[in-house]
């Protein structure tokens, strides 16, 4: 289904920013939201961001990389838009983090909260935050939220 042009508008803020990061450190490949995983558990995601470690990635073969790759992301992110409902989103990022992701964010700017999804442990949840880190799944990388979370 289509993205209503806000949703599209921060999620190109925020895959754009990931991008950044990402070219300045190489350390993986940054993905939009048409990317289609494939997760240990056969479900088909398309997280509205994502990224994967270079190694993971590299390793893959090259007719893996070209289909819905069989690799759970490293990093997911879900923008929670009015289209969508916010529990089925929770569901999706619980099984992201069973799965294999090591560290997820819900966005929801209508409530200008952050869902935090880590292995092992309850989501934590910001609100209003001027900025997440991508803690040492991400090292380094800094979202500033204007735009995304917030004008």
């Amino acid at each position: 289904m289509p993205a209503t042009a806000d949703a599209s508008r921060r999620n190109a803020r925020l895959t754009a920013e990931l991008w950044v990061w990402n070219r300045q450190t190489g350390l993986g490949v940054a993905f939009d939201s048409s990317a289609g995983f494939t997760l240990p558990n056969a479900a088909v995601r398309c997280p509205d961001s994502t990224w994967v470690t270079r190694e993971r990635w590299e390793a893959l073969p090259r007719e893996e990389r070209e289909r819905f790759a069989h690799v759970p992301p490293d990093f997911v992110a879900e923008l929670l838009s009015r289209s969508s409902k916010k529990s089925d989103l929770r569901e999706k990022m619980e099984e992201y983090v069973d799965q294999g992701a090591r560290l997820g964010w819900l966005i929801d700017p209508e409530t200008g909260t952050i869902e935090i999804y880590r292995p092992g442990r309850p989501a934590e949840i910001l609100h209003r935050p001027a900025t997440l880190l991508g803690e040492a799944v991400l090292p380094g990388f800094v979202l500033e939220l204007t735009g995304i979370l917030f004008d």
